[in-house]
C-alpha cells in the first residue's frame, strides 16, 4: 500500500458574471480549508469584464496563498495578474498556453478523452492534469476516481480529482492525487469545505 498522499484543495467557482457578489463566498470558501488554487470561470466571452472579474477576485485568492488560475484564457493571466491557466483539452490552446505562461505561470488541463491523451499531455511541461466535470450535471463519479487512481499510481506529474458532492470526498482523498478538487456547488455551503478537509485530515497517519 502506497504512503496516504494529503492533498490540498483546487476550488472552481460557478461562471461568474460579475465580481462583487461572489467575492464574499470566495473569502469564505478560502479560510475553510487548505486551498492551493482556484479555478475562475466567467459567464461572458467580454474581455473586459473577465477581466475586470478576475482583476478583482484574483487578490483574494493570492492573500490566501493560494494560486488563481484562469479558464481557457492563457492571454488573461498576465492582463489580470493571474498566476495560470487551466485548458481544456489537447490542441492549439493548450500549445499556446505553455508557449505564453511557462516557466513562470502554472498550466494545468483537463478534458481529456482517453488515456493515450493523459499519457500524451504527460510528457509535456504541464503542471497537472484534473480528471473530472467542471459541472455537475457532467459528473460521473466512479469514472473519476478511475481516472484519478489510475494516474497517481503510474505517473509522477500531479493530478485533480474533481468531487461534486460531498459523499465523493473520501474516495478521491485517497486515491493518490495531490489536489481534492471541489466542484461549484461547495461554494454555496463553506461549511461542506470545511467538512471536505475534515476528512483529509483525519485520514492522514499520525506521526
Amino acid at each position: 500500500m502506497t504512503d496516504f498522499i494529503r492533498p490540498r484543495l483546487y476550488l472552481i467557482t460557478p461562471p461568474l458574471a460579475s465580481a462583487d457578489e461572489f467575492a464574499p463566498k470566495l473569502e469564505k470558501a478560502l479560510a475553510s480549508g487548505d486551498v492551493a488554487c482556484v479555478l475562475l470561470r466567467f459567464a461572458t466571452a467580454d474581455e473586459g469584464a473577465r477581466k475586470k472579474i478576475a482583476k478583482a477576485l484574483a487578490p483574494i485568492v493570492q492573500k490566501a496563498e493560494a494560486a488563481a488560475l484562469a479558464l481557457d484564457d492563457a492571454q488573461l493571466v498576465g492582463r489580470a495578474g493571474l498566476d495560470g491557466a487551466h485548458i481544456t483539452g489537447a490542441g492549439e490552446n493548450f500549445d499556446d498556453a505553455l508557449e505564453r505562461l511557462k516557466p513562470d505561470r502554472i498550466v494545468g488541463v483537463g478534458g481529456l478523452d482517453s488515456r493515450d491523451a493523459a499519457m500524451t499531455i504527460g510528457e509535456t511541461d504541464v503542471d497537472y492534469l484534473l480528471f473530472g466535470a467542471l459541472d455537475p450535471e457532467d459528473n460521473d463519479a466512479a469514472a473519476t476516481l478511475e481516472w484519478t487512481a489510475w494516474w497517481a499510481e503510474v505517473f509522477n506529474v500531479p493530478c485533480v480529482g474533481v468531487a461534486h458532492a460531498s459523499g465523493e470526498v473520501e474516495a478521491l482523498a485517497t486515491s493518490g492525487a495531490e489536489f481534492l478538487g471541489l466542484g461549484p456547488r461547495f461554494f454555496d455551503e463553506p461549511t461542506e469545505i470545511a467538512a471536505a478537509q475534515a476528512v483529509i485530515d483525519a485520514l492522514e497517519p499520525e506521526s
